[in-house]
């Protein structure tokens, strides 16, 4: 085989893989899309399933697709953040409706995006904590905090190389945001009570 036809088969497989490339960066981007609008609608305890039907449709093609094709762009950063954002969706709709905790096999993801986009999820979790504190929800403020310490205690896990999964960032952001919270439930319980005793105070002596 001479040079100009190892270079025209080099360029057809490069043309395919740019091809397959440009998909799968169109898909990541929907993913990402439909991972937000998720997240938004949990929150607002806005109806979601055909939005769930989607966003794991379109994961499985994209994993169909990389997988079967060219793996290693399974693992460029871009397709490894959009499944970070699905799998932060999936892990808030599983909180927020109750339901067990879905593993990394069962989203069809690979462990590296699992684990970031479980850290992701303390950010929502502290959201609804907060939200339930505003509503003078203490219960349930703790029980989003209790989950969020759970999963930063899961994450704590993992000592691994960046280059294997880079989650000793996600392990310091979910920290913080651990202790900061645990502090404004506190402080809100300390202010609450402290409402009811002058309360019974002025009540008592009619001031």
């Amino acid at each position: 085989m001479d040079l100009d036809e190892i270079g025209r088969k080099i360029e057809e497989e490069l043309d395919d893989k740019d091809s397959v490339r440009e998909i799968a960066i169109k898909s990541s981007r929907e993913i990402v899309r439909m991972a937000s609008k998720i997240i938004m609608k949990l929150h607002r305890r806005e109806n979601c399933i055909e939005d769930m039907r989607r966003i794991k449709e379109e994961v499985w093609h994209l994993r169909s697709l990389l997988l079967n094709q060219y793996p290693d762009l399974y693992f460029a950063g871009f397709v490894q953040n959009a499944l970070q954002e699905y799998v932060e969706a999936m892990l808030l709709r599983s909180i927020i409706k109750g339901e067990d905790f879905p593993g990394h096999r069962e989203l069809n993801v690979n462990p590296g995006a699992y684990l970031l986009g479980a850290g992701d999820v303390i950010g929502e979790l502290r959201r609804e904590a907060l939200e339930s504190l505003r509503k003078d929800d203490f219960e349930m403020a703790e029980k989003y905090l209790a989950i969020m310490e759970s999963i930063y205690e899961m994450l704590l896990r993992f000592n691994y190389p960046s280059g294997l999964v880079p989650i000793k960032q996600k392990q310091d952001l979910a920290r913080a945001l651990v202790e900061k919270t645990r502090g404004e439930i506190t402080i809100a319980a300390m202010n609450k009570k402290l409402e009811h005793r002058i309360r019974e105070f002025e009540e008592k002596y009619k001031v």
